[in-house]
């Protein structure tokens, strides 16, 4: 019935967690920076930068040319997520870069402190710019879920960035990362249950096959790292660690899961009938229900109350 996404999984699920990556450590970056945590703040600022950019590579790397992205800045059109994003992008990343570099060298600290805050504003929205972008498409399982995808991905940027300060920051200035964890975690797993119960028959491809097993995964790895993280991260280093790695991996999982959701759904046309034809029904039933509230008003007035009796 619909074409299914010619995407790499490697490519563009790797771009999408990337992405996610990237935009929530740079909040994270500068609320360590904020509130002196200097050596999460560091690691924060250079984990963005590097996220980034091998997200980046591998969107050029799926458009197959680099001037492809360069062609996406020509206009903007606030209507288009692709357009609004490549500009997100084109705007984030030297800011991105600035922070770590004035970081690296110790140079124009000033100027490092404001790309920092540059970064943490516009990286919320290259958190959850993609969950838009894909869900503005006609793949059902991703369309069906357009009004809870971003927040998806929110929370699961949110558990990545927090998976890698807890390994690559100090035990001692992690008790923020540790919470962050928690937050993006039950927030992904219960935004993610809101779709299966709202999805209807296109919950099936959330559940099974590749997309099932990865998400199952997602949920087993997100638990673990954050509960772990929570409990021990504050006490062991090498708990921190382990929990972070866990966390990272939950995300990327969730990324991959969704992803596959997608490409089994565009795949089966029941997964597009169904929900017309679900759509259809509801609507005549409207319209029969609203006839029949006009008919029953026509009636009153024929059948109502002489006033002159």
């Amino acid at each position: 019935m619909i074409k299914a996404p010619a995407w790499e999984p490697r490519d563009i699920a790797g771009y999408l967690f990337l992405g996610g990556l990237a935009g929530a450590g740079s909040v994270l970056a500068a609320g360590a920076q904020l509130t002196g945590r200097t050596a999460t703040a560091r690691a924060m600022k250079l984990s963005s930068l590097g996220a980034v950019s091998l997200s980046v590579v591998a969107l050029v790397n799926d458009l197959g040319r680099p001037e492809r992205f360069v062609n996406m800045l020509r206009v903007l059109k606030p209507t288009s997520p692709m357009s609004v994003g490549s500009w997100l992008l084109a705007g984030y990343g030297p800011l991105a870069g600035a922070a770590a570099l004035s970081e690296l060298t110790g140079r124009a600290p000033r100027a490092g402190r404001a790309a920092t805050a540059g970064a943490a504003c516009l990286g919320p929205a290259v958190a959850a710019y993609t969950g838009v972008l894909i869900a503005d498409t006609a793949v059902p399982a991703w369309h069906t879920a357009h009004r809870e995808l971003p927040y998806v991905f929110v929370g699961s940027a949110a558990a990545a960035a927090a998976g890698m300060a807890l390994i690559a920051g100090p035990r001692a200035e992690n008790r923020p990362a540790r919470r962050a964890a928690v937050l993006g975690t039950v927030t992904d797993l219960a935004v993610l249950r809101t779709v299966r119960r709202r999805a209807g028959v296109v919950a099936e491809t959330y559940e099974g096959g590749t997309a099932g097993r990865l998400l199952d995964a997602a949920r087993r790895l997100g638990v673990a790292g954050a509960a772990a993280g929570w409990l021990f991260g504050g006490r062991s280093r090498t708990v921190a660690a382990v929990s972070g790695a866990a966390l990272l991996a939950a995300s990327a999982c969730t990324r991959l899961g969704i992803f596959h959701a997608g490409l089994a759904s565009a795949r089966d046309p029941r997964y597009t009938v169904l929900p017309q034809r679900a759509r259809m029904a509801a609507r005549t039933g409207l319209a029969e229900q609203a006839a029949g509230v006009r008919r029953a008003a026509g009636d009153g007035e024929v059948a109502g109350p002489n006033p002159g009796a």
